[in-house]
């Protein structure tokens, strides 16, 4: 028999086995809900879906349990929708109608090409997800080899710059705060630091940005506890202002404020041969029967192109 101290244990570990239990079948249910959706958009929209992950909290690393999904997705339409002459003015987004907790739209593939060559980091982080439910292996590894090519840590740079300065104006000036955003202004200024270390395409995974961003113990314990505090469920909404981090908030914005202010923005324009052959190519893997009229041209490399090509420096 269990003394009165085991028993009390064995009743917490069966607990938190079934809390564990519970929500491991929760996140199985919710994503074979989204697999629906996603295949229901397919059918409807006669698109083929090529790449569907998580972002936002859920991916970042810091969901509490009330978060939203916030799925994006790459899709194509068949070869003869971007064969009409009015397919520049059709709509390249497609929103799902799924209402909270889903919230689920895409870009086509053109659209996400051409952000792609602007270094778009939305589409980065996408491509970077932990949380993967959708994937053409092939075709997304080739868009993946495509990534060296168009990468711009300025362009990068710019857009987090920006990103950081709007959350803190709208969100962060006063003494009581949305204290969940002091997130959205976190990232992106850690973000920077990733860029200004030459680490690299940013991570999608807010923990990895900390480790390698943060020096400050103090900076760090006060993150983390934050980390924490979303984690468990709290709502985070208003709250007294946090000195430590509004205080590296407040500095890291004049600190960047003057470095984007000197940073030289070298205007060129990427190659667009290779992202038309990859889309061409493609096209053809998602519909065979194309293939005869899409591949009149080719491009070495097609489905991946050698990231150590000198096509044009866009850094």
């Amino acid at each position: 028999m269990l003394c009165l101290h085991g028993q009390l244990c064995y009743n917490a570990i069966c607990r938190a086995g079934q809390l564990h239990d519970t929500r491991f079948r929760m996140v199985k249910a919710m994503r074979n809900q989204i697999l629906q959706h996603l295949s229901n958009i397919e059918e409807s929209e006669a698109v083929k879906i090529i790449y569907a992950c998580e972002s936002g909290s859920r991916a970042w690393g810091f969901a509490s349990t009330d978060s939203d999904y916030d799925v994006r997705f790459i899709y194509a339409h068949p070869p003869a929708w971007y064969l009409s002459i009015d397919s520049e003015r059709r709509r390249d987004v497609l929103e799902d109608d799924a209402v909270a907790p889903l919230d689920i739209n895409g870009w086509d593939l053109k659209k996400a090409l051409k952000l792609l060559r602007k270094s778009n980091p939305p589409l980065l982080e996408w491509l970077g997800s932990p949380i993967v439910y959708r994937e053409e292996a092939s075709i997304v590894a080739g868009l993946r080899d495509l990534l060296p090519v168009f990468y711009s840590p300025t362009a990068c740079l710019y857009h987090y710059w920006y990103m950081a300065l709007g959350n803190y104006r709208v969100y962060l000036q006063r003494e009581v705060v949305w204290v969940k955003k002091y997130f959205y202004v976190l990232r992106p200024l850690l973000a920077i630091r990733w860029l200004e270390r030459d680490l690299g395409v940013v991570p999608t995974e807010f923990e990895r940005l900390v480790t390698h961003t943060v020096d400050s113990p103090e900076l760090r314990s006060a993150i983390d506890m934050l980390i924490s505090e979303k984690q468990q469920g709290h709502e985070l909404k208003c709250g007294e202002r946090i000195p430590v981090i509004g205080d590296f908030i407040a500095s890291e914005l004049q600190r960047i404020e003057l470095l984007v202010t000197n940073i030289e923005r070298k205007r060129c324009d990427p190659p667009d041969d290779c992202l038309n052959v990859f889309f061409r190519e493609t096209l053809c893997e998602l519909w065979p029967q194309a293939a005869n009229i899409l591949r009149p041209a080719t491009c070495p490399g097609a489905m991946g192109v050698d990231s150590a090509s000198p096509l044009c420096d866009v850094r």
